[in-house]
């Protein structure tokens, strides 16, 4: 009898790595599950089914190929670093419509996809935890990398979509946008939440300031939701 117990030892110690495998590979199944290509879960900004689905499908798998890369390296880059981020156009054809509508959701998607394979945990994981001046070091860094990427972002008008109409409609509309955004992404932050914009009235609806005078009320709509987006984002990360 004594002669079998290391090798019941041995049995038990393996089943339970095992078990363990299994319960991390199933967890982590389940968390791509809940992103990824439910395309239910992004905004719906117009346009086609098709134009939607076909833009979502194309930037999540670029994305995801850019994260694995990245993850294999054991780095994380800005979206903006890539090529086939700032084009948004792999796949599109003018027979799906709007083009820069086509881009807009390409983004979304590629960010996502990205995020699934690369998440902002995974070189916090793989480094040293004990080694408190490295993570300072990282966090500095993610610091300066944050303050970079806002460069791009914000208030600056030209960085965004020109989808025509006339110079005050667009203006009126971006910042309208962005102030009530910024506001409910800060809210937000405070409560510890992150929510869709599709859940505010005021996305929904896009038309605060708006006036007949200022031309197109959906074209109004459309610049509204792009500045609301991106003030929810910055609000969200504090800025």
């Amino acid at each position: 009898m004594k002669t079998n117990e290391p090798l019941r030892v041995m049995k038990f110690a393996i089943l339970s790595l095992l078990l363990i495998g299994i319960g991390i590979a199933s967890s982590t199944s389940a968390a791509a599950q809940r992103r990824g290509r439910n395309w239910d879960g992004y905004p719906n900004l117009g346009g086609s089914y098709q134009l939607r689905e076909t833009a979502l499908n194309a930037g999540f798998n670029e994305g995801s190929k850019e994260g694995r890369d990245d993850r294999a390296r054991n780095r994380r880059r800005s979206y903006q670093e890539f090529s086939a981020y700032n084009d948004a156009t792999k796949d599109y054809s003018s027979r799906l419509g709007d083009r820069e509508l086509y881009r807009r959701y390409f983004r979304l998607a590629f960010e996502s996809g990205y995020d699934t394979e690369n998440p902002n945990s995974y070189n916090n994981n793989r480094n040293d935890r004990n080694d408190r001046n490295d993570r300072n070091d990282r966090d500095r860094n993610n610091d300066r990398n944050r303050n970079d990427n806002r460069q791009s972002r914000g208030r600056n008008w030209d960085r965004y979509g020109n989808y025509g109409g006339s110079y005050q409609l667009r203006q009126t509309a971006l910042n309208a946008g962005y102030n009530e955004g910024n506001k409910q992404g800060r809210n937000d932050r405070k409560k510890g939440r992150r929510s869709n914009y599709r859940d505010f009235s005021a996305y929904q609806n896009a038309t605060t300031d708006y006036s007949s005078k200022l031309g197109d009320r959906e074209l109004y709509r459309r610049y509204y939701r792009e500045g609301f987006e991106n003030g929810y984002e910055d609000g969200w990360n504090g800025y």
